[in-house]
């Protein structure tokens, strides 16, 4: 990354994108052959049952809104793209949601993105508990996130219920 951080913006924005649009578009491939793969097992006729079919439909529908939002997360993006292509998205729907989340991406992390790397390497360099404390209370926060959301949603689907 260091690499990428020394060049012009406008060439480390343009080697950004072309990484993530290669690591995406080879995602989508795999998943694309790995179902073509299982089409040619005894669990090919999984493939065609009406559960696969309104998978499929959801995909179709939703699936270039959550290819671009993914790549605003971590851990999802190689997922979502996998997904996409196990599910066999067109192409004409694909790539147009690969190429907004690419720029997305490439965009934050030649801004925000790498200087907030750095910035949090450096911290753990300096102060190897800070960062720990730094994630602890990241993982707080979200787990607290998750269980009032979880709650509420319980106490609404008690009242639905009553």
């Amino acid at each position: 990354m260091d690499q990428i951080m020394s060049l012009p913006f406008g060439v480390a924005l343009a080697a950004l994108f072309a990484i993530v649009m290669i690591r995406v578009n080879v995602t989508y491939w795999i998943g694309r052959g790995a179902v073509a793969g299982l089409a040619h097992t005894r669990f090919g006729d999984s493939l065609e049952r009406p559960k696969a079919a309104r998978a499929q439909a959801l995909i179709q529908r939703w699936g270039p809104y959550a290819v671009v939002l993914s790549f605003l997360t971590i851990g999802l993006q190689t997922a979502i793209n996998l997904a996409a292509g196990a599910a066999r998205m067109p192409l004409r729907r694909y790539l147009p949601a690969a190429v907004a989340g690419s720029v997305i991406w490439a965009l934050l992390y030649a801004t925000i993105g790498l200087a907030a790397l750095e910035a949090w390497l450096a911290v753990a360099a300096a102060s190897p508990v800070g960062a720990a404390v730094g994630i602890a209370a990241l993982a707080a926060i979200v787990v607290w996130v998750v269980v009032f959301r979880r709650r509420r949603a319980r106490a609404k689907s008690a009242d639905t219920v009553v």
